[in-house]
Order: structure tokens, then sequence, then C-alpha cells
């Protein structure tokens, strides 16, 4: 269970809202037996330190960081000083980092980075890897060692990443759509490509659909309670939340896809 990330809008909510999330997560996860990440980045460095630390305390699994949003890191070496700082602020606790270069614009070489850190912070242990980029991503699992974890984040190339090697995801779509995630890895481990494959188009085709009238996070929040029973309302401003009509036309076309 990743909380405070980008689905979650953690970027969204302030400093002890994410704290009051955190603790919620830590006493939920005691019931259903689920490893719980946080991730505290997307603020200022003090306040990534006070969250680390916060959630250190509550002894979560792991922590996961966005790279310094506004001083942008230009090197490795800069990205890695700035989680060696989030890393002393919870000397206890995994640190991986997460790597979206669509949304923070830091596009430094993972592979790379990968090995400077894994050298230079004792926690470290790997990264979220949200992009299309599988050469980059192989490359990356050319270094990731035992100690490191690499998850997929990127929901239209899960089919490729797993014939590459990787062996795990962390998606929005898991939330509503868990089976046919599932559904491409099992395809991939027992070396049926074209069954993967074919997964992966209607998985590609359901996202989409879902995404066609808005941004990300907005449209994939109207599918969730759309398809689940879990209703998580709508996005916080500036985020856009979707009209009436655009959650009509969406119901139409997941119940054309058959999903609802």
């Amino acid at each position: 269970m990743i909380v405070n990330g980008t689905s979650g809008e953690g970027m969204s909510m302030t400093v002890d809202e994410r704290k009051a999330t955190t603790e919620a997560w830590a006493a939920a996860v005691k019931e259903t037996n689920q490893i719980l990440m946080v991730q505290v980045g997307g603020a200022c460095l003090k306040d990534v330190q006070e969250m680390a630390a916060h959630a250190e305390r509550l002894g979560v699994d792991g922590l996961l960081c966005l790279p310094e949003l506004f001083n942008k890191p230009a090197t490795v070496d800069q990205l890695v000083e700035y989680l060696k700082y989030v890393g002393q602020a919870a000397p206890k606790t995994p640190l991986l980092y997460y790597h979206i270069p669509s949304y923070t614009g830091v596009k430094v070489s993972m592979p790379q980075f990968l090995a400077t850190a894994a050298c230079n912070i004792p926690t470290f242990a790997g990264a979220k890897y949200t992009d299309s980029n599988l050469e980059e991503g192989t490359r990356c699992l050319e270094v990731k060692s035992e100690t490191l974890g690499l998850f997929l984040g990127c929901d239209h190339v899960l089919a490729g990443a797993f014939a590459l090697g990787f062996d795990s995801a962390v998606a929005t779509s898991l939330n509503m759509l868990p089976r046919a995630n599932i559904k491409i890895l099992e395809a991939m481990r027992n070396n049926h490509p074209s069954e993967a494959l074919q997964e992966q188009r209607k998985l590609s085709q359901a996202i989409n659909v879902i995404t066609r009238n808005g941004g990300w996070v907005s449209t994939m929040k109207a599918a969730m309670s759309l398809m689940t029973s879990i209703h998580v309302g709508p996005p916080r401003p500036p985020l856009i939340p979707l009209s009436d009509e655009q959650i009509g036309v969406l119901k139409e076309d997941l119940a054309a896809l058959e999903l609802m």
C-alpha cells in the first residue's frame, strides 16, 4: 500500500493531513497485514524530513520520495545528495526514489543514479520507475541487486516490462482492475507472451476510456467510485473534477467494456 502518492494526492495535502493519513493507514495495515510505504516528497526539505521521521516512528515498511520539485536536481549527484538528507531523517527505514519525470521534469540517468545511491545512502532500497522508457528500465535492471527493488509504475507497458525482466508493479489501475494486471504478469511468468499482450491491450483500452475526458488523477478517482464500492470523492483544486455529463459518458463507456 502506497500512501500520499500521486493518485492519493499527497502533494495537495498539508503536512498535518499527510501525517494523519499515514497514522490511519499504519493502524489499518495491522489488521490487513499489508506492506505500507509512505510517499514523503513534494514539499520543502524540512517538511519532507519531518514526514519521514514521523513515518519511521510509526514503523512503516518503507519510504518513497519524489525529488525536489522547484530547485530540481540536474545531475545524479545532486539527486543523491537530496535523498541523503531524507534518509538521515529516517535512518532505520528503507528509502526508495519516486521516478516520474512526466510530472517532476527531473531527468537524470536512472541506471547511474541507482548505482550511486546504493553506494552513498545507507537506507537506499530502490525506486518506483514510472516511465515508459523501457530501454532505460532494462539498464536499471542490470544495476539492480538483491538489495534493491525496482517497481514499474507505468500501466501501459506492463507486458513489455515484464518480458524484459521487471517482476513487480505499483500501478493506479490496480485499484480498480487488479485481475487485469495480475493476468499480464502471470501470462509472462508462464511464457505466454501473446496472452500477456492480449490482456495488456484490454487494460490499455480500459485506461484510455477512463482518461479520455480529463486528467489522470481526476478520471481515475471517478472510475474508482464507479467500478468499486470505495468512493474516493473528487480531486482537490487545482485539479478539475469530472462534470456530471463526463461521469455519465464514462459510466456508459465502462458498461460497454463490461467493466461495471
